[in-house]
């Protein structure tokens, strides 16, 4: 949020002109330098909310909440292949927006068309994906931590079964998905960090020179930044990169 002139602080109430329209938000954090947060989209503070303000949005609350299971219930009627999840005024009452989820591209046409006759103002529906969706509902990770899109990631990066590979992370689906079903993010914090540090290792598989003999490297740990290697006579020799440089 862009602060002209206004005492902004943590859980106080304002009226934001944002992508939706003039809206109700609050405020969960104060920025002081938003110039180290290049993904924010920052949007202008009209005012203090009000009490008036606060009424018409638990108003906008409760008919948002009955448009919700309407148009479930229409979405049925159409047989379209769509989850609604979300449904909100903006300030005024002049928009309707409902968020939903689905494989395909909808022709929702004939649904606008009855939700406006309905609900008497402008409708617009908007499909996101489904690691928005868990952003929107949130949940607890596999960390036991609040899932990280809902709590500060702003973007979704691209993350890649490769930095799965990279990290040494066990493939099994239970384990690198997050509960959207999509790779975890966090598989992407530290790849550059892996990477890196893996440069000063030999890869698994290859032969290095060991006081004159040529051995296997058969194992490697990036975090200890140790290597296991099989000599001739099948003996392990655990190898300390640092201290090796000793």
């Amino acid at each position: 949020m862009k602060n002209r002139h206004y005492n902004l602080k943590k859980n106080l109430t304002v009226i934001v002109n944002s992508d939706y329209g003039v809206c109700f938000w609050k405020i969960v954090n104060v920025i002081e330098d938003s110039s180290k947060f290049d993904d924010l989209n920052l949007y202008d503070v009209i005012r203090i909310s009000t009490k008036k303000d606060y009424l018409k949005y638990k108003k906008n609350l409760a008919d948002a909440k009955r448009a919700l299971i309407k148009c479930r219930e229409l979405v049925k009627e159409y047989r379209l292949n769509m989850n609604v999840i979300d449904a909100f005024y903006n300030l005024e009452g002049s928009q309707l927006f409902f968020k939903f989820v689905s494989d395909e591209r909808i022709d929702f046409r004939e649904l606008v068309k009855e939700l406006g006759s309905i609900f008497k103002t402008r409708i617009e529906l908007r499909q996101i994906g489904i690691r928005d969706k868990a952003k929107m509902v949130s949940g607890i990770g596999p960390c036991g931590r609040i899932l990280c899109c809902s709590s500060f990631l702003n973007t979704f990066d691209s993350v890649t079964i490769n930095m799965a590979k990279n990290q040494g992370v066990s493939l099994n689906p239970s384990k690198i998905n997050g509960v959207c079903g999509r790779l975890l993010c966090c598989l992407k914090y530290e790849n550059d960090n892996y990477t890196y540090l893996k440069k000063k290792l030999p890869k698994i598989g290859s032969f290095i020179d060991y006081n004159g003999e040529n051995a296997k490297v058969i194992e490697v740990d990036v975090l200890k930044n140790k290597y296991v290697i099989e000599l001739s006579n099948k003996n392990i020799v655990e190898i300390d990169v640092d201290e090796a440089k000793k």
